[in-house]
């Protein structure tokens, strides 16, 4: 399903380079590098996102991409699947390059996320904005949003985000957490010329383009309850759900035996916390040897998990999407923080040319999340992102 989308209006804010798209499917470090620079490097380039498979040798890759783009602005992350300008895509990297006469970009690195003051988050977002206000693209207030890459296991998200969202000040954000191909093993975040661990990414673009950040999941509440009646709150850990082994109570309730609990059986049957009539999942990482369940987001003593149900999850996400072209246009570029669990969902039902059509059809870039921001909530199971527009409505 590709859709016939109309040609923008003529301009420099609706130039086509506005916004390049660019991947390399190479395993190697250099080539995939030169692969991008070849098809982003410009004289008014003036920052380069990028999403990357956790395979490659990172510090051999983050040497070569700062050599092949020569001091242009680099930020990006590791990934559990990439989303490139074809659809779907694994073991390779995809890059957005922002033309700087449509957009100003700037970033900042935060390197200990044990450290996030108030004070340090409104010193990082402060810098961020002088950066948009001197390149004069275009007023502060509902021309800017902010992307944040986090490290996918550092259990920080919630205060982080928190923190930030508080300094952002109403500024709208989104961002994913850095996965590692499904590995739970290491995920990084890259800028300042190298990759880290235990470190965010934040990036601040002010536009004169039309925008707008969304969230969206495809999941449905049902009428079982689970109540945590005991948890390790620091490390995301739910020991007892009904006051039994909690491993125990969710194979009940979802009708599997213990051993059977997998990454699928967690993408299908995942549990949500109710707040001022919204839902957000809480999706379960693994089941430990203890028979605990380690989770993706934070949970704690005396919540109630709600078991969902999954609706057609390509249906929910096209319906957002229309609705939002509805109101800014044809699109330009959707950046897409999709969570790996839906990734693995509609690998599992044979979806995936599906998806990717979707993908294409709406200009979708992006990479396969442990977890999606919005708005400084920590999120999991959902498709989160922001579309990009042709023109100001109205200009």
């Amino acid at each position: 399903m590709d859709i016939d989308l109309p040609t923008p209006p003529a301009g420099i804010a609706a130039r086509q380079d506005a916004v390049l798209i660019a991947q390399s499917r190479s395993r190697d470090p250099d080539m995939a590098a030169q692969d991008l620079a070849s098809r982003l490097l410009h004289p008014w380039l003036g920052g380069v996102l990028f999403f990357c498979s956790a395979e490659y040798d990172l510090a051999a890759l983050g040497q070569a991409l700062e050599q092949h783009f020569g001091g242009v602005r680099l930020c990006g992350c590791t990934t559990a699947g990439e989303i490139t300008n074809e659809g779907y895509g694994r073991g390779g990297i995809t890059a957005i390059g922002f033309d700087q006469r449509a957009f100003a970009l700037d970033y900042a690195v935060i390197d200990d996320l044990d450290e996030v003051s108030l004070l340090a988050a409104q010193q990082l977002t402060d810098r961020l904005l002088d950066h948009c206000r001197q390149a004069g693209i275009a007023p502060i207030k509902e021309h800017t949003f902010a992307l944040t890459l986090l490290d996918g296991l550092s259990a920080s998200e919630e205060r982080v985000l928190a923190t930030l969202n508080a300094a952002l000040g109403g500024i709208p954000h989104f961002g994913g957490s850095a996965g590692d191909d499904n590995r739970l093993a290491g995920t990084h975040v890259y800028g300042n010329g190298g990759f880290r661990t235990g470190a965010a990414v934040v990036v601040m673009l002010n536009t004169a383009l039309d925008f707008e950040v969304f969230t969206t999941h495809h999941l449905r509440p049902l009428a079982d309850k689970l109540v945590v009646t005991a948890a390790d709150r620091e490390n995301r850990r739910v020991i007892e759900l009904n006051a039994e082994p909690a491993a125990e109570e969710y194979a009940r309730l979802v009708g599997r035996r213990v051993e059977e609990l997998d990454e699928e059986t967690f993408a299908r049957h995942p549990l949500a916390v109710r707040l001022h009539d919204q839902t957000y999942v809480r999706s379960i990482q693994r089941v430990n040897e203890d028979l605990s369940l380690s989770f993706y987001c934070a949970v704690e003593n005396g919540i109630v998990l709600t078991a969902m149900r999954a609706a057609p999850i390509l249906d929910d996400l096209r319906e957002v999407l229309d609705g939002i072209v509805a109101r800014l246009g044809p699109p330009r570029l959707v950046i897409g923080c999709d969570c790996f669990l839906r990734r693995l969902e509609i690998e599992s039902d044979g979806e995936s040319e599906a998806a990717s059509s979707l993908l294409r059809a709406y200009r979708v870039v992006g990479f396969n999340t442990y977890g999606e921001q919005c708005n400084g909530m920590h999120l999991n199971q959902t498709f989160t992102g922001v579309v990009i527009g042709q023109s100001r409505r109205g200009g």
